[in-house]
């Protein structure tokens, strides 16, 4: 009974919501996700703190990356793109020596005044034990606008 009262009150719970705006096109965008493999490999590329980032196996829904971290699994990879918006919602599990985590992620790209607003929202976190307590508790600003930078950074003009 227990378990189930801890797993409703983490189920859809928000670790991390943020907006930037991007000077891009709506079709830069659907063009790096053409190459989902390649799309994740180059934001991963230059998140801080990555020194090696290898693409290990990618398909139309999924990506394997190892980093000088660990290895990152995203899974269930769908798209819903619109005239002026595209939404991708994936599953994120990362592997490392210390700790395994996973979450869902929203990424939210939608056009506002000649830019781009790039909306990351990520839930459901799991991180258990003692590192997983910090890191649920403290990590989700430096996390979450890492990957804003990173975005920044490879679809910038």
């Amino acid at each position: 009974m227990l378990t189930s009262i801890i797993m409703d009150n983490t189920r859809n719970k928000i670790w991390f919501n943020n907006s930037t705006l991007m000077n891009c096109e709506i079709e830069d965008i659907n063009k790096s996700l053409s190459d989902l493999g390649e799309h994740y490999k180059k934001l991963i590329g230059v998140y801080p703190g990555m020194t090696t980032v290898e693409l290990i196996e990618h398909g139309k829904d999924y990506v394997t990356i190892k980093t000088n971290e660990g290895t990152m699994k995203r899974t269930n990879i769908s798209i819903e793109r619109t005239e002026n918006k595209i939404i991708v919602d994936l599953d994120e599990e990362y592997i490392t020596s210390k700790i395994t985590t996973s979450s869902l992620v929203m990424e939210i790209f939608e056009v506002k005044n000649d830019k781009i607003e790039l909306t990351i929202e990520i839930r459901n976190l799991v991180a258990p034990g003692f590192l997983g307590f910090f890191l649920r508790n403290f990590g989700g600003k430096n996390i979450g606008n890492g990957f804003l930078d990173s975005y920044k950074r490879i679809l910038k003009k």
